[in-house]
């Protein structure tokens, strides 16, 4: 896989921003030993956003696949049909007052539209973030439940994990 050093700057920056969020999100009463954790995954993601962000900003003329019309388009069109997908469903949610679901909800959202932004942003690695992701979504209801804990915090610790480590792996493929 040959990633553009912009886009993999930019790849590691969004997806640890998008971690960060997640930790945040796993922080509604969960388990006292989680607490470290989740504040280490957060600090980390942060940094990652930071160094991958300045690492696209020095870099920003090296070159995108996203430079081509297309492709922005069509990135363009994927992401608002994300945001318009978990939006309706949010708002249903929270209609039928289930707010409980929000976070497995959106997980589920962002895990699936990874599967059509891989090939625009020409990363096959991203199909393996949508199927983790996806899981997350899908396995998280049933895992707090088991354990008797929130599902945002199972929901956002699982998928802080999944984008740190994505976006981590990203950094090192660009290293190398």
């Amino acid at each position: 896989m040959d990633i553009l050093l912009r886009d993999g700057a930019m790849t590691t920056a969004v997806l640890s921003f998008f971690a960060s969020a997640w930790f945040g999100w796993a922080q509604e009463r969960p388990p006292v030993s989680w607490r470290t954790p989740l504040v280490v995954g957060s600090v980390l993601s942060v940094a990652l956003t930071v160094t991958g962000g300045l690492l696209a900003w020095l870099n920003w003329g090296s070159g995108s696949v996203l430079n081509d019309d297309a492709a922005f388009r069509t990135y363009l069109i994927i992401v608002g049909i994300e945001f318009g997908i978990a939006a309706i469903g949010s708002v249903v949610l929270l209609v039928r007052r289930r707010s409980q679901y929000l976070a497995p909800w959106i997980c589920l959202v962002v895990g699936v539209h990874f599967y059509p932004m891989a090939p625009v942003l020409e990363n096959a690695g991203l199909y393996v973030l949508a199927t983790v992701l996806t899981a997350v979504a899908l396995l998280a209801v049933p895992a707090a439940n088991r354990r008797g804990q929130t599902i945002s915090a199972v929901t956002g610790a699982g998928a802080g994990a999944a984008l740190l480590l994505f976006g981590a792996c990203t950094a090192v493929i660009m290293a190398f």
